[in-house]
């Protein structure tokens, strides 16, 4: 498995081993040995989520503050996605940069987001089955979001010549400045 930190330190890009051959491939998509020690801590995962979008479709940016943050191991296992994490920390050095990488069917990549992130993603194929662990339950007394394309943040999403299409929660999401953080 190789490990790759992003330009935010703490998200890190997975990438699995695969195995192929004339019938298809395999690969250990997870093992609690490895990642918490790339991540440096245990981690416990408690919930499985799958969503499917089509194309244009973004999603976030989204993230739940204490006491139920999440942490998000995404991936994306059919189609296409380019994948962002916000810092929502008050107290990094990177508060409100974004660190993005295509994660695919293809690639096999995987992204960890830890607490203290916002996450979102856009599909880039005609349809994307996404995946994620996370270290705590849906709470939505504790939900929080941040616009997609606050110009404080400066996410550079891909180009698909199409206007995205988001949920009402989404169009209506603070920007950066009038947002809940973290400490």
């Amino acid at each position: 498995m190789k490990i790759t930190a992003t330009s935010l330190p703490d998200v890190l890009i997975i990438e699995p081993r695969v195995f192929g051959d004339a019938r298809g491939f395999f690969t250990e998509s997870w093992s609690e040995k490895v990642f918490n020690e790339a991540v440096g801590q245990p981690v416990r995962f408690v919930q499985d989520n799958h969503s499917r979008s089509s194309r244009g479709v973004l999603r976030g940016l989204h993230y739940q503050l204490p006491p139920h943050a999440q942490g998000k191991l995404v991936r994306c296992v059919s189609g296409a996605v380019f994948d962002v994490a916000v810092d929502l920390r008050r107290s990094s050095p990177n508060f409100g940069r974004w660190a993005g990488v295509e994660l695919s069917a293809d690639n096999h990549r995987q992204l960890w987001v830890p607490p203290g992130f916002a996450h979102g993603f856009l599909v880039l194929s005609e349809t994307a089955d996404f995946l994620y662990k996370t270290t705590d339950t849906y709470a939505p007394q504790a939900e929080g979001s941040v616009r997609w394309d606050d110009p404080a943040i400066g996410i550079q999403w891909p180009e698909l010549g199409v206007a995205p299409l988001l949920a009402e929660k989404d169009l209506k999401a603070p920007l950066l400045v009038d947002a809940k953080h973290f400490d």
